[in-house]
């Protein structure tokens, strides 16, 4: 029965801590997302000069023929 309720209280730990780690992961992404569009919003020119170029490396890259 002790291995039980450690078992359970193990189980509660690694869901606890990925639920940590997942929030951690979306709270990264929405800096990153702020980020870029306060970057955008201050450097458009630039801004759009990379999403031109990345959209031509994946267009190459993807390239459907």
């Amino acid at each position: 029965m002790a291995t039980s309720k450690s078992r359970q209280k193990a189980a509660h730990e690694i869901e606890r801590s990925a639920q940590e780690t997942a929030d951690d992961a979306n709270q990264v992404t929405r800096d990153v997302a702020e980020y870029l569009k306060q970057y955008a919003r201050e450097n458009p020119g630039t801004a759009a000069l990379w999403c031109l170029g990345i959209g031509f490396v994946l267009g190459w890259k993807m390239k459907p023929w």
